[in-house]
């Protein structure tokens, strides 16, 4: 599985926003030039991460945006499922209608099995954790 550029720099937004969020709503612009994300890029995340119950936003000329919830709350496999389509590693795991061996196949067992160890993984690391200096 290959991450597309939506969930890591959906990832890095949150982990941004998490750092700064004792502070006063944070612009997109001031996230921009500290994660090098345009602009335009980052207010196309912003409104995904809005509707999940991530993000919430401030209007008006001290406005920007802030976590909705604490950063050890948000888990990056909600992030990763937010923004990407197809989150299983095969079609056949989440929708075995669309294979006529899905009832009797053994690959499609593994491969289930291979997306769920992936996705404890991923739930395993929320944005404290990733906030964390190594």
């Amino acid at each position: 599985m290959k991450l597309s550029t939506r969930s890591r720099y959906g990832t890095r937004l949150l982990v941004d926003l998490a750092r700064y969020n004792d502070q006063a709503p944070i612009q997109i612009s001031e996230i921009s030039k500290r994660q090098d994300i345009s602009v335009k890029y980052l207010e196309q995340l912003i409104r995904p991460l809005k509707k999940a119950g991530f993000v919430t936003s401030v209007r008006g000329a001290k406005g920007g945006h802030r976590l909705a919830k604490k950063p050890e709350q948000i888990k990056l496999g909600d992030i990763v499922r937010l923004f990407e389509a197809h989150s299983d590693l095969v079609d056949c795991v989440s929708s075995p209608e669309k294979c006529d061996l899905a009832d009797d196949c053994r690959v499609r067992l593994a491969w289930k099995e291979a997306n769920e160890v992936l996705y404890q993984k991923l739930d395993s690391f929320t944005i404290a954790d990733l906030m964390k200096e190594t």
